[in-house]
């Protein structure tokens, strides 16, 4: 059966796990581990998306991330191929490093965010790589010990997170810190893991007592929430995909976006193609290059390569073009 699609978009809470192949280790050491935190640090302050909680172990790791202008799969692809590369090189071994493809949850931010933020940081601890609840706050491998004030990494958005437990950041670490404590003893949460009607709802029981019930559920595995949040994202990813079909149907290829950009810019179109810094040169390929991510769903790659630029820069071009084309109200097609 073949897999499904991912499904992102701006706004998107993610939960990811990535495993190595045959659970073998992807991190040896320490070095390697710095290793891996700095290229995250670097792709997440580069392309803006948030990161509310991580967890780092031998042979996996747990990430929950906000989607931004950057889709998750671009992130990961730059994240894993990079350090893929470092690693094989470092330990003088060839082949795949990870597990198939990572796993990658949409996740409902009600009621799950808070959980979720436990339930990665306690891994260390479920893993045994910390004896007890106290020496996690010193564990430098997971996310934890930010929130709790210990260590400060910029690009984790700990504000963010205290804001579910205080207003004042003293009652937050405290309220977090027995938040944490408790769920210590909670073991295991699969339904935490992997989308899916049964663990949306809570497991079998609950799920058999809403049928009997007579209540209408949805569930999809890569989808953790309730019922209407499945229907709700499944139908935005549905007209999401309806929109760029039919943009294909009526001749919306890369070039005939560009004839637009030059349209509304009123330009000469061979003066998007050259690699000027003239400011509005740079404003129609940074609009180009949102509606090509936006409209027509072209990757990063795609794009870097078409337009001679480098992953980075049209990270930036991308997020430029959306702030032009709301501010000035463009729009590729006009229905």
């Amino acid at each position: 059966m073949p897999r499904k699609a991912r499904i992102d978009a701006p706004g998107a809470l993610h939960h990811i796990i990535v495993r190595g192949i045959e659970q073998r280790q992807i991190f040896r050491d320490d070095r390697d581990r710095d290793q891996f935190i700095q290229r995250l640090s670097d792709i997440l302050t580069d392309t803006e998306t948030p990161c509310f909680a991580w967890a780092l172990i031998p042979n996996h790791l747990h990430l929950l991330l906000k989607t931004g202008l950057t889709p998750i799969a671009t992130i990961m692809r730059r994240l894993l191929t990079g350090y893929a590369v470092y690693f094989n090189r470092r330990h003088r071994r060839h082949g795949h490093l990870f597990q198939n493809r990572y796993k990658s949850i949409l996740c409902q931010e009600e009621p799950y965010f808070r959980e979720l933020v436990r339930y990665i940081h306690l891994n260390p601890l479920r893993a045994k790589l910390v004896e007890e609840i106290k020496a996690l706050e010193k564990y430098p491998y997971s996310g934890h010990s930010a929130v709790l004030g210990r260590v400060k990494r910029d690009w984790q958005q700990v504000g963010y997170v205290m804001g579910f437990f205080g207003k004042r950041k003293s009652d937050a670490r405290k309220a977090y810190r027995q938040f944490v404590e408790k769920g210590a003893l909670q073991g295991r949460r699969p339904e935490l893991t992997g989308g899916g009607l049964v663990r949306s709802i809570g497991g079998w029981t609950a799920l058999r007592a809403l049928r009997s019930g007579k209540v209408r559920i949805k569930g999809d595995e890569r989808i953790l929430g309730d019922s209407d949040f499945v229907e709700a994202v499944l139908k935005e990813a549905d007209e999401q995909l309806e929109r760029r079909y039919r943009l294909k149907a009526e001749g919306y290829e890369f070039e005939q976006v560009a004839e637009r950009v030059a349209q509304v810019l009123d330009m000469p179109l061979e003066l998007i193609w050259e690699k000027s810094r003239r400011p509005q040169v740079v404003d129609a390929r940074s609009l180009l290059c949102y509606w090509g991510s936006k409209e027509l769903g072209m990757s990063m790659t795609d794009l870097a390569k078409r337009l001679h630029l480098t992953q980075p820069a049209i990270s930036i071009a991308v997020r430029r073009g959306e702030k032009i084309s709301r501010e000035n109200q463009y729009k590729l097609i006009d229905r």
